[in-house]
């Protein structure tokens, strides 16, 4: 098991890898995006996520070889057919960069602002991500609602990190009812994840440490005459006992 990030201590050399992880990663993307923008228009919703996530696939090869970081993936069989809604925690911006590799192709739930980052945003926008304003409590959950029952029955699975923002490695946050609440309402199921993310990429910070990221899949939550509410609290409880690592004592039933 990984010491958690915040006691771990940056070598030279982790420094130095961790730099060219910056930079290397930064300018394939910028590379990246112009030929998507240029591109991914004229292609298929699945050709076109494939092809943005290119860059994705290479990131994640970077941060495998440069970086020492590898991944551990428990219970991929769990993972069902067409459209389904998946929990995870949120601790860095690894999950939104693996899941989209893991689950292909899928919607993820995000801010609507990260749509307007040069390349980034712009490569983003190509893979029909549900954009949402957390200024506006109600319209957020109306515009979560609509475009997420539209992608669910299109077959796509939704991605949404109930926390909505990072949390500090062996650390849950406050789970919102939003993602329980589309899948009740579109009828599909919920499959609950759980990682470590945090121990080698920490948020909030341009470190990666070498170390093994665990994620693990749970079977699936059925969500048939069930309120939001309970989905959550099975997510959730699945999660706090799933965790790779340990969790503080504030976020233990």
């Amino acid at each position: 098991m990984n010491p958690p990030a915040g006691a771990r201590r940056a070598t030279p050399g982790i420094v130095i890898r961790s730099v060219l992880f910056f930079i290397l990663y930064n300018l394939a993307g910028v590379v990246h995006s112009f030929f998507c923008v240029l591109i991914g228009p004229f292609l298929p919703f699945r050709k076109r996520y494939r092809f943005v996530n290119l860059w994705t696939g290479f990131s994640m090869a970077l941060l495998r070889h440069l970086n020492g970081v590898r991944v551990r993936v428990e219970g991929r069989e769990h993972l069902p057919a067409g459209g389904f809604v998946v929990l995870a925690n949120h601790q860095s911006s690894w999950e939104t960069f693996f899941l989209q590799l893991l689950i292909s192709p899928q919607a993820t739930v995000l801010k609507r602002e990260l749509l307007w980052l040069p390349f980034f945003g712009w490569g983003l926008a190509l893979l029909r991500p549900i954009r949402i304003d957390r200024g506006k409590g109600r319209a957020a959950l109306k515009a979560l609602l609509s475009q997420g029952t539209s992608r669910l029955h299109e077959g796509v699975p939704v991605v949404i990190y109930p926390e909505g923002s990072r949390q500090s490695p062996g650390t849950l946050g406050h789970f919102n009812h939003g993602g329980a609440l589309l899948a009740c309402r579109a009828g599909v199921p919920v499959v609950a994840m759980a990682h470590n993310s945090g121990d080698c990429w920490p948020a909030r910070s341009w470190l990666r440490f070498p170390g093994e990221i665990t994620l693990r899949i749970s079977p699936v939550i059925n969500t048939d005459g069930k309120d939001a509410k309970t989905v959550t609290a099975a997510a959730e409880q699945w999660i706090i006992y799933h965790y790779p690592g340990r969790l503080n004592k504030n976020t233990t039933p």
